[in-house]
């Protein structure tokens, strides 16, 4: 892949951000189906990072999250609890609401997801040189930025140092 031009509209630079996140979608996706013998979907798998990033989630919470309906989300939540992933729990202050935790099963299932994924990037983090590797986190600590203060995206708590 060229290295992008940067101008005032940063168009290459978008276009080989989204080729790395397509790139990133593979290798999250091929992990997925690769590291354990019971694969989640992909929307499944976003729905335990999510309730392991907040345990204690509400159902409520976690549709507007994932932009899905009440229905899809019960028969996510059914299949993952079926495969022992999940449990819900009601809410202790609304009777009417219902929390979701991961079990044990769910914990371990996404660190070994986790663990592939690090491996294989470590490998491609290897192959680069220590000055793109710096290069590269303060680019991705600015781009972090500008998705958290634009987009509305969620920044994500306990975050390593650049």
């Amino acid at each position: 892949m060229p290295t992008p031009a940067l101008g005032p509209h940063n168009s290459d630079l978008t276009r080989s951000v989204g080729d790395i996140a397509e790139l990133l979608d593979v290798l999250y996706e091929n992990t997925r189906h690769t590291t354990t013998t019971s694969p989640v979907s992909a929307t499944q798998l976003r729905l335990m990072c999510l309730v392991d990033r907040r345990p204690g989630l509400r159902m409520r919470t976690l549709a507007q999250l994932l932009g899905a309906a009440g229905p899809s989300l019960t028969r996510l939540c059914d299949r993952l609890e079926a495969a022992g992933y999940m449990r819900r729990h009601p809410c202790p202050g609304d009777g009417r609401e219902i929390t979701l935790r991961l079990t044990t099963a769910g914990h371990q299932h996404l660190a070994e997801i986790g663990e592939a994924r690090e491996r294989r990037l470590d490998l491609a983090l290897d192959a680069m040189t220590a000055a793109g590797r710096h290069a590269l986190a303060q680019g991705i600590e600015g781009l972090r930025h500008g998705l958290t203060t634009t987009a509305g995206l969620p920044a994500r708590e306990n975050q390593p140092a650049a």
